[in-house]
């Protein structure tokens, strides 16, 4: 079995300088589970923050799973990560020191588990952003050259 990626955070790239990546296991209950394998999710505005010496996913929205009765879930409840002491001792410093934040990319299934793939970035302001499209676009119109030029 490979990895199944359930959902991507396209516009985190967009707003962060992506500087460190963890791969973490993820709490969650069985209908957030089949929610996921139909691919009901959505990491847009969710960031990972520490409640004491935990670290939690917040605001990720799993959606409620159609075919369960009274058990279904809150979609945007609290889920728990993951990782070893040593990572969310690393991460936690890096939040409080540097000022980073810790934002999820994707959320995947690796070998039949959930894995959310987080990492700490920097907010990228305006003229970064611009700047980015800018080389993106450039990028695009050395490739059509090229392809035009070999025709």
């Amino acid at each position: 079995m490979g990895i199944k990626i359930i959902v991507e955070n396209k516009k985190a790239r967009h707003d962060y300088h992506i500087l460190e990546n963890y791969e973490a296991g993820i709490v969650l209950m069985g209908s957030e589970v089949k929610s996921l394998r139909q691919g009901q999710c959505n990491l847009k505005d969710s960031y990972v923050s520490f409640v004491g010496d935990e670290i939690f996913l917040q605001k990720a929205h799993i959606s409620p799973y159609t075919a369960s009765s009274y058990n279904n879930h809150n979609p945007e409840r609290l889920r728990k990560l993951l990782l070893s002491r040593s990572e969310i001792n690393k991460i936690h410093t890096a939040m409080s020191e540097k000022g980073l934040t810790c934002i999820p990319l994707k959320m995947y299934f690796s070998k039949g588990r959930v894995k959310v793939d987080i990492a700490l970035a920097k907010g990228k302001n305006k003229g970064d952003k611009r700047a980015d499209i800018k080389k993106r676009d450039v990028n695009r119109e050395m490739r059509r050259a090229l392809r035009h030029e070999k025709k």
